[in-house]
């Protein structure tokens, strides 16, 4: 009886470690995901009538999204660009890989706040908030900053 009931105990332990490994290899996926920004950031505006906006989204999860749209208080149109070749233009959406980041920074991608609501002036804070085709939006209280602001790397 003591060998069976070793057996049996051995056995009903082989199956628990079996269960908990099948159950833990299918949880290997990645997960969708997760995003934040930071050093976000808009110069001065030299004209009354358009900004730049410049930031970094990072995304820790093990899947990609995308920038699609963004909504501001300080312009009812906000693009996304991107130079190429010296030349500005506009695109749809900015794609963020999993385990990556998008910069958004001078010479590259950027946001253009077209059609100002107002100049505003150093040190003013600007209302900005990121959609993406995944994840949920994100709200930023962004500074303006000299118009010849250069972030530290």
């Amino acid at each position: 009886m003591t060998r069976a009931r070793v057996c049996a105990l051995a056995l009903a332990g082989a199956l628990a470690v079996g269960g908990c490994g099948s159950s833990d290899s299918g949880s290997g996926s990645g997960g969708g995901p997760e995003l934040k920004a930071s050093g976000a950031y808009v110069p001065r505006p030299v004209m009354d009538d358009m900004a730049g906006g410049f930031l970094v989204v990072e995304n820790e999860g093990g899947t990609a999204d995308r920038l699609t749209r963004v909504t501001s208080d300080l312009s009812d149109t906000v693009e996304l660009h991107e130079t190429v070749d010296r030349q500005m233009r506009q695109v749809t959406s900015f794609p963020i890989p999993a385990d990556g980041e998008l910069a958004l920074s001078r010479g590259g991608k950027h946001l253009m706040f077209l059609d100002l609501a107002r100049r505003p002036a150093e040190g003013d804070k600007v209302s900005v908030e990121l959609h993406f085709e995944k994840s949920d939006p994100i709200k930023l209280s962004v500074p303006v900053k000299a118009t010849n602001y250069t972030p530290p790397k």
